[in-house]
């Protein structure tokens, strides 16, 4: 579950083809910036470099007031709101929602994510359709700066990096105020109740309950 194309459909991203060159995806963290500039080399003439290596699809919409740090793409109908800040290196993919007082850096957003009021993303990937709720964040730092080990139960998973927010598989929901705490991995289909303080390993069709329990989906 923890592998890249377990937890992500990579046809829904234009960071697809990078992405599969990595058995998991925190291993693609490091080299965000420059998959972001030999990307933008054929971006094409529907992708206007508004400001030097900052790259906005001629649907999408950014409010004046947002800032839009280099190297960036914006993808097609994707609406970036009044005060985001993108700080730098991160693929917005197609038809998101990048809210107000929203930062973003070192980052991944693949086609249809929502994050729409006062999150902050850092050094982290979002899958196809994921939606963080208002408040919610990812801590990508440890309090004691050491680097970053992914947990699953008692397996532990170094990842050789001291900055990893978290890996959001495609449709997850994320509520409102929570805690993504360094190397949370949330697998697809699976939701987090709001003020949650996560992190580990969700399995995949999961809900993170208040308490961190954790039950299966209940199938429809």
């Amino acid at each position: 579950m923890l592998k890249t194309t377990q937890l992500f459909d990579l046809t829904h991203s234009a960071a697809g083809a990078y992405l599969a060159q990595y058995e998991y995806p925190w291993q693609a963290l490091k080299g965000i910036k420059d998959m972001i500039l030999a990307l933008a080399a054929n971006l094409g003439e529907d992708y206007i470099e508004v400001s030097p290596q900052v790259w906005v699809h001629k649907t999408a919409s950014v409010a004046p007031t947002a800032f839009l740090g280099a190297p960036c793409i914006i993808g097609a109908n994707t609406e970036v709101r009044h005060c985001a800040f993108i700080r730098g290196s991160a693929l917005v993919g197609e038809n998101c929602v990048v809210g107000n007082s929203v930062e973003l850096k070192n980052a991944i957003l693949f086609d249809n994510v929502q994050v729409p009021h006062f999150n902050y993303v850092g050094d982290s990937i979002l899958g196809y359709k994921s939606h963080m709720g208002a408040g919610s964040v990812t801590s990508n730092v440890k309090s004691d700066k050491t680097l970053v080990v992914v947990k699953d139960g008692q397996e532990c998973m170094e990842t050789g990096v001291k900055k990893f927010g978290a890996m959001l598989g495609d449709f997850v929901e994320v509520g409102c105020n929570s805690v993504l705490n360094p190397g949370t991995v949330i697998g697809r289909n699976s939701n987090i109740y709001p003020t949650s303080c996560v992190r580990g390993v969700v399995a995949e069709g999961s809900i993170w309950k208040t308490g961190g329990i954790v039950v299966k989906k209940e199938q429809r």
